[in-house]
């Protein structure tokens, strides 16, 4: 059994969260700015779908990408070298999120239901949850969001409409969060495709020990400058 949270309990420990299903530590609570901010900052985070009780997890191991660490692929260098696109940062957020909630190929439904959009707009709007954004042609081809605190960017999910532009967007990202002195991406789960982009997976008691450090200093809430990424992209992107 998991604990079931009412509005103002607090989280229990992450290490009491279950074996199986791997991480599943607690329902019920809200997803408030306060509670969601607090989840992030312990390691805890909100998965559930349509039709379900708010689920907390937190896993053991967890993914991790350190931005220094992406691993780009010579395919993806070659798109990257090309410089065909436009980046841009927290200019369409509502849109990037609605996306990423679409259904992909085999799959009934979506946990970013608009329960989660919603939270993560008033997130976005409060200078926590972030968007970065690749635009073809002038038109949005993918991109992704994710939540900062500190030093510590937590990745929620990522689209694509024309191949590679949520791989454009990740590179991007990683570039901007090591310029900005970030410490770690966190990916939560583990993936094939992740861990070819250069995750990894640490204990979750080192991801909760850096978490301490991380999230009390670095960068505070607020929109991303467009101008960061014309001056950290360039005209070319490259």
């Amino acid at each position: 059994m998991i604990p079931w949270l009412q509005r103002n309990d607090p989280f229990p420990p992450v290490g009491k969260a279950l074996l199986r299903p791997n991480g599943l530590l607690c329902a019920g609570a809200d997803l408030s700015p306060e509670r969601l901010l607090d989840a992030y900052r312990h390691g805890i985070f909100p998965w559930f779908s349509a039709g379900e009780p708010i689920l907390w997890w937190s896993p053991d191991p967890r993914m991790v990408l350190f931005p220094e660490e992406l691993r780009i692929s010579r395919s993806l260098a070659k798109t990257l070298r090309r410089g065909h696109y436009e980046m841009r940062l927290d200019t369409a957020f509502q849109t990037v999120i609605h996306a990423c909630s679409q259904p992909r190929p085999g799959q009934d439904g979506t946990w970013i239901t608009p329960q989660m959009q919603q939270a993560y707009c008033r997130l976005h709007e409060l200078g926590y949850a972030h968007c970065v954004e690749t635009w073809i042609d002038g038109k949005l081809a993918g991109g992704l969001y994710g939540v900062a605190i500190g030093r510590a960017f937590y990745g929620e999910s990522m689209f694509s409409r024309v191949t590679d532009a949520s791989k454009i967007a990740l590179a991007h990202l990683a570039r901007y969060l090591e310029c900005q002195g970030f410490a770690v991406i966190d990916c939560q789960m583990k993936t094939a495709h992740l861990t070819s982009l250069g995750a990894k997976e640490i204990r979750r008691c080192e991801l909760a020990h850096g978490l301490d450090t991380w999230t009390a200093v670095g960068l505070g809430p607020g929109r991303w400058p467009q101008d960061d990424a014309k001056m950290l992209f360039g005209a070319d992107n490259t």
